[in-house]
């Protein structure tokens, strides 16, 4: 793989906490509106919640207050250049375990040959609205999420850092996750993890499949629009956020349907016996404890489901994934919800809600019944990536999310 430093645009240390925000994607705009403050950088990924009311996101005024924004935090000082081409170790802390991840600049060739894995298709209008977003800031202004095997080399060499050196940025966010920040300035540090990646043969996306489409395509396009291009610039390159496989954990993607296709749930939990072991498990709540064993809430009650052997194939790196048994034994089957990229009778609950929100929304009256997952492992997700293949939608959460505003990568 071919990564190389970068001299991060980013805040200085008495305003990160005030300058970091959530990503774009995990706040809708009156959400974000509420959350940001006078410094916050989703003035700068959100620029619609600076309208009263709130426009639409893809309006020309929001693009162009985004672009104002960005430069504005740049001459405030709230966004400062740093002089040098760096690494930088970027922690995360939640419920008392600790992530570590390179911040580094990826190559755009790695992503165009496949060196890059993706293992989630992507919608050409959502890569192509952030794509307008790196064009018009002409920066990478949030990372992307990936994944390496891990290298004991480079395992060790971050763990001398964070355990000698003092972090440069050190802050708990609203949400309760802890941020940890480190500045690899020493050349023979640098040149040791270039090396080191240039021997790994693989990057996987974790997270931000659409922004590591829309960067390396931006790239590529001021690659053809430059007469003078060498190969040597900066747009070559987007900003990246790199852990090692062992340190990740993926939490289950949850389920919530709102009909049951016209059956009552006593008729429903009967058709669902013809593919399941169905044990009721009254009112308290049910996870689910193993692969392809699910929970299930529906009229009040939990249900643990558990797949019995020749209705899934494990031979098959997509058929044993417990969203394709769901889909194929529940969703196809029985409630015949077709597409559920674009189907408005199912919606998808991250985990990190807990099994509290899909009872609530069961209770409601909103939706008729809740299924919960057993998670994908990241042994599951490289498997899939390696062999070219493609999960369902809506498979993997990962929490916590990368914190926005910590580093900005500018492609001049």
């Amino acid at each position: 793989m071919k990564i190389k430093p970068f001299a991060a645009l980013r805040p200085p240390k008495e305003l990160v906490k005030e300058v970091a925000s959530r990503p774009y994607d995990v706040l809708n705009s009156q959400e974000a509106k509420a959350e940001a403050g006078e410094k916050s950088l989703l003035h700068i990924i959100k620029p619609e919640i600076d309208f009263d009311p709130v426009i639409d996101e893809h309006a020309q005024q929001a693009y162009d207050k985004a672009v104002e924004n960005f430069k504005k935090w740049q001459q405030k000082g709230w966004l400062k250049q740093d002089g040098k081409e760096q690494y930088y170790i970027y922690a995360q802390t939640m419920n008392g375990r600790t992530q570590y991840g390179l911040v580094a600049a990826a190559h755009v060739d790695d992503y165009l040959e496949g060196r890059i894995k993706k293992h989630e298709l992507t919608r050409k209008d959502k890569e192509e609205d952030r794509m307008i977003h790196v064009r018009i800031q002409d920066a990478n202004v949030e990372p992307v999420f990936f994944a390496y095997p891990d290298v004991p080399e480079m395992n060790a060499l971050v763990k001398s850092i964070v355990e000698h050196e003092q972090p440069e940025y050190d802050f708990v966010s609203d949400d309760g996750f802890g941020h940890h920040f480190w500045v690899i300035d020493d050349d023979a540090r640098i040149k040791q993890i270039t090396e080191l990646f240039a021997n790994i043969p693989a990057l996987y996306v974790a997270d931000g499949h659409h922004r590591t489409a829309a960067a390396a395509l931006v790239g590529q396009e001021k690659r053809k629009a430059s007469p003078n291009h060498t190969g040597q610039e900066e747009y070559n390159y987007f900003m990246a956020v790199i852990f090692p496989e062992s340190h990740l954990k993926i939490i289950d993607y949850n389920r919530v349907v709102k009909d049951l296709n016209g059956l009552t749930p006593a008729q429903f939990i009967e058709k669902l016996s013809a593919a399941f072991d169905v044990e009721e498990r009254g009112t308290t709540e049910y996870k689910p404890a193993k692969l392809h064993n699910f929970s299930m809430y529906i009229a009040g009650k939990w249900y643990s489901l558990t797949a019995k052997p020749g209705a899934y194939n494990d031979s098959d790196p997509i058929g044993v994934l417990d969203v394709t048994v769901l889909s194929d034994l529940v969703f196809d089957k029985i409630l015949d919800l077709g597409d559920l990229r674009t189907s408005k009778r199912i919606d998808f609950v991250g985990g990190i809600r807990g099994l509290g929100e899909l009872r609530k929304r069961v209770d409601s009256g909103e939706m008729a019944a809740a299924f919960a997952l057993y998670p994908v492992s990241m042994k599951q997700l490289i498997n899939i990536a390696d062999t070219g293949n493609i999960m369902p939608p809506k498979t993997t959460w990962f929490e916590p999310k990368l914190r926005s505003g910590l580093t900005i990568h500018k492609l001049r």
